[in-house]
């Protein structure tokens, strides 16, 4: 009974921090689109030239430093970061609770998911 009531309390902390990973995602990329728009939405599109984004926001140090400025499109880039590392916080719980669990084989396998996700985001 201890045991299921632990595999339940995980399964509503997992379910909370994506819904919390998800909504304050969206949050940030909905306040830099209004930023943005309210600074550059008048602005004619030029779609016979494709344009990319600003080198700086390639990396993370670039989107942070953005972001912390206000900038719009900053703030979108952050947003979708944070979007991008909710399920690997969510794996990164997982791992805590399978080791308060002392499930060995399951964290064995969510470290396997991890370096999987981790080199996937960092090589990919």
């Amino acid at each position: 009974m201890a045991r299921r009531l632990m595999d339940q309390e995980i399964e509503v902390t997992i379910g909370q921090l994506l819904r919390v990973g998800v909504l304050s995602s969206a949050a940030v990329v909905a306040a830099g689109g209004v930023l943005y728009l309210a600074r550059h939405g008048l602005a004619a599109a030029e779609y016979s030239v494709f344009t990319r984004q600003p080198p700086e926001l390639s990396g993370a140090a670039g989107i942070f430093r953005y972001a912390f400025s206000l900038h719009g499109r900053g703030l979108i880039q952050l947003g979708l970061l944070m979007l991008i590392a909710t399920p690997i916080a969510r794996v990164v719980f997982s791992v805590f609770g399978f080791l308060r669990e002392r499930d060995w084989l399951y964290v064995a396998v969510t470290l396997v998911v991890l370096a999987i996700l981790l080199y996937s985001l960092i090589n990919g």
